[in-house]
C-alpha cells in the first residue's frame, strides 16, 4: 500500500500541538496552544467541536478517566470541565520561573501525567514533573530548555522526551510501579536531519516517531536509536505526531502556522492538520489521566 498524506479541513493553527487519539470515543483531540483552544475531530463524520480556554496558553493536555481534562498552561497545572468551561487550579510546582511556562505532556501506563517546561529564552533551566492521580506532583528531572514529545515504550519502562533546543531525544528508565525516572541518556540526535525533535509518539513495536520541526519531516527511530526512515510532509514546521484511526494505523500530524515573531518562515501548508496512511505500522492506545 502506498503512503498517502491528506490535509484534514482547512484550519490554520497558530501552534498546532498535542494530538491525542481517544480509543473510546474514536476521536482525535488536539490544541492550538497559542489561541488556548482544544479541538475534537470525529473522523467518522468529519464533525469538529472546540473549546476556548480564555487567558491561557495551553502547552499540552490529557483527557481524564472521569471526564474533562488536565491542562498544562502558562498558569500551571489545571483541571478543565468541558461542559461548564470551569478551570480548577492544581498548582504550579515549585513556582514559575522567569520566561518559563509549561509545555508538552503525556500520560503513562498507570494514568499519571508527565509534563515539562519551556524557557522562552532558550536557557536550560526547565523542569519536568509527574502528576499523580491524587493531584500530587513529583519532580522527575531538570536542565531542559524546551521539553517536548514525552512518550513511553510499549512496556512502559522507557520514557522518551525531546529537548527541541538541543536537537536531542533523550531516554530514561521509567518504573511503572513508582513513576520514577532515572538513567537519562541520549537516544538520538536530529541535527543532521535539518530539524529539531518536537512532539513524538511510539508505535506498538517500540519505534519512536518524532515530528522534525523546521525540516518538514517525520522521523522513525528503532528502539536502539537507529534511524529507520524519514517521511517528508507538506508543513515545514510539523509539530507533533499521534497514531489513530479505528486500527491505530493512521499517523496524525499537527503543525505551526505562526511565524512566532519572525523565528519561523512558514509555508501555506503550515498550521494544517494532516493524516498519513499506508505506513504499515500500528500505534498503541493512549491512556487517560487517572486523576
Amino acid at each position: 500500500m502506498a503512503v498517502t498524506i491528506e490535509r484534514i479541513g482547512n484550519t490554520v493553527d497558530q501552534i498546532g500541538e498535542g494530538p491525542v487519539w481517544d480509543v473510546g470515543e474514536g476521536a482525535l483531540y488536539r490544541i492550538d496552544a497559542e489561541r488556548g483552544e482544544i479541538f475534537r475531530l470525529q473522523p467518522a463524520d468529519g464533525s469538529v467541536r472546540s473549546w476556548k480556554v480564555e487567558g491561557r496558553h495551553i502547552g499540552s493536555f490529557a483527557l481524564r478517566r472521569g471526564g474533562g481534562a488536565v491542562l498544562a498552561t502558562n498558569h500551571g497545572l489545571e483541571l478543565f470541565d468541558f461542559d461548564s468551561g470551569k478551570l480548577t487550579m492544581i498548582a504550579y510546582p515549585e513556582g514559575k520561573l522567569p520566561h518559563t511556562r509549561f509545555n508538552d505532556g503525556k500520560v503513562d501506563s498507570r494514568g499519571r501525567f508527565v509534563v515539562g517546561e519551556i524557557n522562552l529564552k532558550g536557557e536550560a533551566v526547565g523542569r519536568f514533573y509527574r502528576l499523580d492521580a491524587d493531584l500530587k506532583w513529583t519532580r522527575l528531572g531538570e536542565g531542559v530548555a524546551c521539553f517536548n514529545g514525552p512518550c513511553f515504550s510499549p512496556d512502559g519502562r522507557t520514557l522518551y522526551y525531546s529537548d527541541t533546543t538541543a536537537d536531542t531525544i533523550f531516554a530514561c528508565d521509567y518504573d511503572p510501579e513508582t513513576g520514577r525516572a532515572s538513567n537519562r541518556r541520549v537516544f538520538a540526535k536530529t541535527t543532521e536531519l535539518g530539524g529539531s525533535p518536537d512532539g513524538c509518539t511510539v508505535d506498538a513495536q517500540g519505534r519512536v516517531w518524532p515530528a522534525l520541526v523546521r525540516a518538514g519531516q517525520v522521523g522513525c527511530f528503532a528502539p536502539d536509536g537507529r534511524l529507520e526512515r524519514v517521511i517528508k510532509v507538506p508543513p515545514k514546521h510539523v509539530s507533533a505526531t499521534m497514531f489513530g484511526g479505528p486500527n491505530l494505523d493512521e499517523l496524525y500530524i499537527t503543525s505551526i502556522g505562526s511565524a512566532l515573531g519572525g523565528m519561523l518562515q512558514t509555508n501555506e501548508a503550515d498550521g494544517g492538520l494532516y493524516v498519513i496512511r499506508g505506513l504499515g505500522v500500528k500505534g498503541k492506545p493512549e491512556p487517560r489521566f487517572a486523576g
